[in-house]
Order: structure tokens, then sequence, then C-alpha cells
């Protein structure tokens, strides 16, 4: 979501020299004439099914991709997260990194079609076109062999979406073995090259489940039901308030339970997504979500107490019990505007004649921006839409331009950072 059109008080100098560098222009000018051979990679890439927690198939193919590339010290971590380093002069290090998961369940059809400039599949812009520009990016650093500072972490995470919680990313960056190197982060996610992501959206997800004795339609009917109670809870939470600024945001996405037409239920959930530019507001919405919660069970179990006894006889023992459940948590926080990875990001924008955007989301990036490292999210270029559905879609027409700024954000951050 973007928030404000950042403007500098004072003009950025191009680093002139960085640019000038014969091997800088050799790389720049590598992913150009390359990206036919990217785009079909990322083809391939994008049908090789990686539901999250399923994402084996995708990471063996980027561990041959990173092979072939010839990046060092390549392994699979205990998360199972691919990573590739080249090597700089300093272990400090900076992380370049791409989601390996979409949100697409296993038997998902992920075959890519053409339909006339566009490439249609599901998951061909997220992450497919991530996966395809950082390996642009590792492979014009190893061709053109520019010389860094910083070393460079390459890695393809595993379960940056829905229920996989940032698991790859926060394994990563709090128990991995590199943990303590990490002194900035950068996640290719999404398409568009002036969009900088250097906010992290807050979120919460709940599971609320409510339980009770079940039951037969006809014979046992008044008695509490589950699937009433989650009704209650839902009509209550769907007329919850919240502001506009901060920007606050709630969704009932899934629901379910029962086993059949004609039974009572004996569980039914609902499953939630609350977003929050305001850990605050995030936190004032949840508790709402709670109470409301308790107050939609207890009013279902008083109903039908009140019901059994205007009928004068007993309907059935037992009462709903509430069980909710904190599913995943993102936390927010930012990478300040004059942190070297974001005028890095502003100035490698501009040198494309693009007019960056700073914004807020929820990417792989709000990791490392909670633990008060430097972390943003870049696009990887070209356009699409319909992200998340089966028609997902991307037009590649001048993708390149995703990689080499993401490339110059690099190597400008390695000449800035000290």
């Amino acid at each position: 979501m973007r928030y404000a059109t950042f403007l500098f008080a004072c003009t950025l100098l191009a680093d002139d020299t960085l640019l000038n560098k014969p091997e800088v222009k050799k790389a720049l000018d590598w992913i150009q004439s390359n990206h036919d051979a990217n785009i079909q990679k990322q083809i391939e890439l994008s049908e090789i099914p990686a539901p999250t927690f399923a994402e084996g198939d995708r990471a063996v193919a980027l561990v041959k991709e990173f092979r072939r590339i010839g990046l060092k010290d390549i392994e699979t971590d205990e998360r199972k997260n691919v990573l590739g380093w080249r090597h700089g002069t300093s272990e400090r290090t900076i992380v370049v990194a791409a989601h390996l998961d979409t949100v697409f369940p296993a038997g998902t059809d992920v075959k890519v079609k053409k339909e006339g400039k566009r490439l249609v599949g599901p998951g061909i812009g997220d992450d497919g076109r991530g996966l395809a520009a950082m390996l642009a990016i590792a492979e014009a650093i190893q061709r053109a062999d520019i010389k860094i500072n910083h070393s460079i972490l390459f890695v393809a995470n595993c379960c940056e979406e829905g229920l996989g919680d940032l698991l790859g990313v926060k394994y990563l960056m709090k128990e991995g073995k590199f943990k303590d190197r990490i002194d900035a982060f950068i996640s290719i996610d999404g398409l568009d090259p002036s969009r900088i992501v250097n906010r992290a959206l807050a979120s919460k997800r709940y599971r609320i489940t409510v339980r009770g004795p079940g039951g037969h339609s006809w014979g046992n009917f008044g008695r509490v039901s589950p699937t009433h109670a989650v009704g209650r809870i839902m009509a209550k939470f769907a007329d919850t308030e919240v502001p506009s600024k901060p920007k606050t945001t709630f969704n009932i996405g899934k629901i379910g339970g029962g086993t059949s037409i004609n039974a009572i239920a004996v569980e039914a959930w609902m499953e939630v997504d609350m977003r929050s530019e305001s850990d605050a507001e995030l936190e004032k919405l949840e508790q709402k979500l709670l109470a409301v919660a308790r107050a939609g069970v207890a009013e279902e179990n008083r109903f039908r107490e009140k019901f059994a006894q205007n009928k004068s006889k007993r309907i059935g023992e037992g009462k709903l019990t509430l069980d909710p459940k904190l599913l995943t948590t993102r936390y927010g926080g930012e990478t300040p505007v004059n942190s070297p990875l974001v005028e890095a990001s502003v100035w490698a924008a501009r040198h494309f004649g693009l007019q960056p955007v700073l914004e807020i989301s929820s990417t792989d990036a709000n990791v490392p921006i909670n633990l008060h490292k430097q972390g943003v999210t870049l696009g990887g270029g070209g356009t699409g839409g319909d992200a998340h559905a089966l028609e997902e879609w991307y037009e590649p027409e001048g993708a390149w331009r995703g990689a080499q700024q993401v490339l110059l954000t690099v190597l400008s951050w390695d000449v800035r950072q000290k």
C-alpha cells in the first residue's frame, strides 16, 4: 500500500565512479541482452509446483541454478532455504532473496500459457519473477566479476505466503548460522521498480474454533450449535469499525466445520486476517476479535438454554467451548529513509528515470526491519496482475530494468555502508 511519494530535501549525487566502472556496465548489459533467456527461466521455475511447506522440488531447481551460475558454498539450511554466496572482501553481508512458495495448493495446474504479450499462470509474477530476477543479478555479478566489499548471500527462501508466516526468513535472520553477519536485506517481490517497501505492515491471523456436543438436526433441535455461534461471531466482528488512518483492515477469509447437513456440528471455525499500520491499533483489533468471540459463544449458550426452558423439556446436555488460536504474527517497523539501503534504492530507481515511492507492505523484509536491520522489498520488473489467482498474468517487456535496479541498489549500498 502506498503511503507517500518520497522527496529528498537534498539531491542525491549519482555515484559516477560506480556507473563508469567497466565491470558494472558489463553486468548491466548482460542482464538486458539475456532478457529472453531469463524470462524462459522464470517460466520453467513457475511451472514447478511449490505450495507453502512443500517447496522441495523448486528448491532443488534453485540449487542447480546456483551451481550453474558459480555461486560458492551452496547449501540448503535446516528450514529448507537455498543459500549461495558471492564472497566479498568482508564477511559482513547483504542478503538478496526471493521466495520459493506460492499460495496454490498441491494439484494446481501451474502450466504457463502464452496469450499475446502475456504469460498466464499461477505464481508467474509472485514470486516467479523475483526468483528469475535474483538469478539474473547473481549471474551478472559472476560473469562481470564485480569486486565488492560486503559479501552477498543469495537466498531462495521458503514459507513466505499465508500460514508460512515468513518462517524461512525468520529462521535465516534469527537462528541461521549467518544471522550475526547480516547487515542488510533485499527481498525481490512484486513487479514495479518504482515501488520501494521500507515499512513493515504488522498483521495477525487467528483461527477461532467453537466446539459442542453435536447431535441430530431433528431429534436434538435446539441444542447449542458451534456453527450458529460462529455465525454470531462473524456478524458481530463484521460490524467492527476500524480507522482509515492509520489504515487498519480485517478479513474473515475461511469458514468451516460440521459433518452433515442434518447434523448439529461438533465443531466450527473461522480464520481471520488482521492488519494495521499501527501496532497499537492491531492490538485493539485483536482484543475486539477475542471479545466478540467470547460474546458470540455466550450468546448461543444463553439462547439455547432459554429455548430449552421455553419448550419445557431437556434439549441436551453440554455447552459450547471457545478455542482461539493465533496462527501467525508479522511485526511492523521501518527502515529509515536516511539509511544507506533506502538511499541506495532511491538512487538506483532515479537512475532509471523513475519517481520512487516509499510504501508499507507485508513481505519477507518484515523480519529484518523488525530486528532493526536495514531491509527493503523491491520489484523484479515487468507488469502483471491478478496475483494469488489462477489467472495471474505477467508481461515481461522491459523487465530487465527491475533486475538492473536491484543490482545497482546492492552495489550502491556496498559503497555507502561503512
